[in-house]
């Protein structure tokens, strides 16, 4: 029991009986008991189903104090959980579903409106994420246990139902406990298999080093839920440490997370770079290009008592109670590092993947190292397959009790990365002689959006190749912004009597075409035209690293 992630849960909310657990931010509350009342009825409903341990359950919805308790339902009674991110399109959903093998969903009425019972035949039930009502259901004992849910709660709870009742499935550390997959179109998602030992290793750290926080304690949820990062350190690290959650029901726009910092005064921010570096480039840097303020700054004293005035103000933009904002995700902008180092800022970057559940480096701020992503984590080692690897670039390399099981039915994709324990995390980096990481560029392509959505360059290129008079095409990230550099087929568009002075409206309309099927996230805000080929590596490969 002593390295059981369910435990830690089931521990936790008999500790923090009577306390606030999950509120949705300016919505209701739930106690630690009432969540305990809840996966309870859960269970009925689960067992009624004929859900056994190891079955699959699929959860696709918004940020919510629901979410949470769905997600501790499944884990609990054993099923796994398979977390879908509710941005995905309806196709991709219902793919994950299936390919999952999942037998009940748990769904957000603005997600399930748009799927199709149909095409997710092996689904036994869809429950509600508003109230645990069924959306559908094949199963008639499902559908009366739901009705008459309250009358067999207390027929198994006679003598009202207390802490003493809470006992939950007993987890084994290579137990799979998690599906999380990286994407949601069908060629290129992947389920990453994550045993209850990487959960558990992960809230296990979070517990161990973030020791500021205590019980009680408020947090904001505004990363992705369907994320590991979010849902490990934001959601399940403070319940095992007995915390009150606070969920941004809505896409999380600059306003609402201000208000909720300043309402809920967080000791502990999670936050991805898009965040801290919007906030600096326009409320502060703008400030400090003022002529005066720009004298000001290179007078000594004069300089560091305005600095200590911005330090104060950003600190009370962030609710005034902050001890430590972790940023992950992606790298932070150097010139915003090297601000918020200047004034002393309680920031940290740290370093995971969903592959490791997600933690792989991590450092308290008052250690850190400029532009370095921290030491590795506790349970975890790595390494840099270069011939120096403290001064020479090479791959960064992983093995540990966060590293995945696999990827859920792709033995080849598996193998790919995993070779005698070692995970190829596909980033490059070096290891200074006191262990910290320092990441120099990624092999893989992946985009961070700015709620902390994966975006995949190869999914959008994938159908922007195959519109009209689109020779070959490459995604990136500019300021914040999804960009698409477009090498047009000029020969086949001249024959088709299309100059090339109006092939970048031909381009435009291309992309009014695509971007309604991609998730909102992910669109295409600009094209910039290219006058000649790519640039190949010797397999054809475009050298992507070029045009970043």
């Amino acid at each position: 029991m002593q390295n059981s992630f369910i435990n830690l849960i089931e521990t936790s909310i008999k500790d923090n009986w009577e306390m606030p657990a999950l509120t949705d931010y300016k919505g209701s509350t739930y106690l630690y008991k009432d969540v305990a009342r809840k996966i309870e009825k859960i269970h009925i409903m689960f067992e009624k189903a004929g859900l056994e341990k190891g079955d699959k359950v699929a959860l696709c919805g918004r940020n919510s104090a629901n979410w949470a308790v769905s997600f501790l339902s499944v884990i609990t009674y054993g099923a796994v959980v398979v977390p879908i991110l509710h941005d995905f399109k309806p196709d991709n959903i219902h793919h994950i579903i299936n390919h999952s093998e999942a037998k009940i969903l748990f769904a957000g009425d603005n997600v399930w409106e748009n799927l199709n019972e149909n095409k997710i035949e092996e689904v036994i039930s869809v429950i509600s994420l508003i109230d645990f009502e069924l959306f559908f259901s094949r199963n008639a004992e499902v559908s009366e246990a739901r009705m008459r849910l309250n009358e067999l709660f207390g027929k198994k709870y006679p003598n009202r139902f207390t802490s003493t009742d809470v006992s939950y499935h007993i987890d084994k550390p290579e137990e799979l406990a998690l599906i999380n997959y990286t994407s949601g179109s069908t060629g290129f998602s992947k389920g990453v298999m994550l045993p209850y030992r990487s959960i558990w290793s992960n809230i296990r750290f979070c517990l161990d080093h973030l020791d500021f926080l205590k019980p009680g304690d408020k947090y904001i949820s505004m990363l992705p839920m369907a994320h590991m990062y979010g849902l490990a350190v934001e959601v399940l690290h403070p319940i095992a440490k007995g915390g009150h959650i606070h969920f941004l029901t809505r896409t999380p726009s600059p306003k609402i997370i201000m208000d909720a910092f300043a309402e809920i005064k967080p000791k502990l921010i999670v936050a991805v770079p898009l965040i801290i570096e919007k906030i600096i480039k326009t409320r502060v840097f703008p400030l400090l290009d003022k002529p005066l303020i720009k004298v000001m700054l290179h007078v000594p004293f004069v300089d560091q008592q305005l600095l200590n005035k911005v330090k104060a103000k950003l600190h009370e933009t962030f609710g005034g109670n902050l001890h430590e904002m972790i940023i992950g995700g992606a790298a932070l902008n150097k010139d915003v590092e090297q601000f918020l180092r200047r004034i002393d800022f309680p920031y940290t970057v740290g370093y995971g993947m969903t592959e490791c559940g997600p933690l792989i480096s991590y450092s308290p701020w008052k250690e850190a190292k400029y532009t370095s992503c921290g030491k590795v984590v506790d349970r975890m080692t790595a390494k840099v397959d270069s011939s120096n690897p403290e001064t020479m670039v090479g791959e960064v390399l992983v093995k540990g009790e966060n590293v995945m099981l696999g990827y859920f039915k792709n033995e080849e994709a598996t193998k790919s990365v995993l070779k005698d324990g070692w995970l190829n995390t596909g980033d490059m980096g070096i290891i200074d002689k006191d262990g910290y990481l320092f990441l120099r560029g990624r092999s893989k392509n992946m985009i961070l959006g700015s709620s902390g959505q994966n975006i995949y360059p190869e999914e959008i290129e994938d159908q922007l190749n195959n519109m009209p008079y689109v020779a070959e095409s490459v995604v990136i990230e500019q300021d914040g912004k999804i960009v698409a550099l477009i090498y047009p087929d000029f020969e086949n568009a001249e024959k088709q009597g299309i100059s090339s002075d109006i092939i970048e409206q031909k381009m435009q309309e291309n992309i009014s075409i695509l971007n309604p099927q991609l998730p909102a996230y992910s669109q295409i805000s600009k094209v910039k035209i290219h006058y000649e080929e790519f640039e190949k590596t010797p397999k054809r490969s475009i050298k992507r690293y070029l045009y970043q």
